[in-house]
């Protein structure tokens, strides 16, 4: 009887040795996988389908988290990476976003426009230096045989970026129906000259002519008022000082 109790004793401390023994080694392994991943990190992903070109938009987006050993270059973990951009492919819900199929959206915001650059030289003449988003109208002169003609070419086209060098303005990305990028690129090439000259911004052409009218309005107001007779009361003071007069011509 004391043979099968110590028996059993010696069985039960060499299972318990064996389960700590195991644990010992699960947990180390655990460990090595956990340090060969590294923490988790979050990434933003798409919440919503988001179409082609659309701006992305904070309600559009969500975040995963993925291991840190799997996360690249391309992972987007700042939400400011997001901002004014556009999907050049489509997205559908769940799907990670990465930088390389971001663009800005000032860029890409018209499907069927193309950016073409226009940089200043003897024959490309800027009025004045302009920034992204101005409006902009290009006056082309030519001859004709012997006969110079100048025209207006395009009118209010959109400056979507700028160019400098040595920190000065040299130029400008100029977005154009697709239609009419080779016309430009023809006119550049071959035109004896092309200006580009700034449109009237901020203040449409409706706007322009009703503060005239208005200017008008005020001006004609005056001119009324000037030639309106005099009110009762003048003509009483005038009254009362001719009386006066007469009065002292009197005594």
């Amino acid at each position: 009887m004391l043979e099968s109790k110590r028996r059993a004793i010696i069985f039960l401390l060499l299972s318990l040795s064996l389960a700590i023994i195991a644990g010992f080694l699960v947990l180390q392994k655990v460990k090595a996988m956990n340090n060969d991943l590294g923490t988790m990190v979050q990434v933003y992903a798409a919440k919503t389908d988001i179409s082609s070109r659309q701006e992305i938009m904070p309600d559009m987006i969500t975040t995963k988290e993925i291991p840190q050993k799997y996360l690249e270059e391309y992972h987007i973990t700042n939400v400011s990476d997001l901002e004014n951009k556009v999907a050049v492919v489509p997205l559908s819900a769940g799907d990670v976003i990465s930088k390389n199929i971001l663009k800005q959206s000032s860029v890409v915001m018209e499907e069927h426009n193309r950016l073409i650059s226009v940089m200043s030289d003897e024959r490309v003449i800027f009025d004045e230096s302009l920034e992204a988003l101005d409006r902009v109208d290009i006056i082309v002169s030519e001859k004709f045989g012997d006969k110079p003609q100048t025209t207006i070419f395009m009118e209010d086209v959109k400056v979507a970026r700028i160019a400098k060098k040595s920190d000065k303005f040299a130029g400008v990305q100029l977005e154009v129906p697709l239609e009419k990028a080779p016309e430009l690129i023809h006119m550049q090439n071959y035109a004896d000259s092309v200006r580009i000259v700034k449109s009237n911004v901020g203040q449409p052409a409706e706007e322009l002519e009703a503060a005239e009218e208005e200017t008008k309005e005020e001006k004609t107001d005056v001119k009324e008022a000037e030639k309106a007779p005099p009110k009762e009361e003048e003509k009483e003071e005038s009254k009362d000082k001719k009386d006066e007069s007469e009065e002292k011509k009197e005594d």
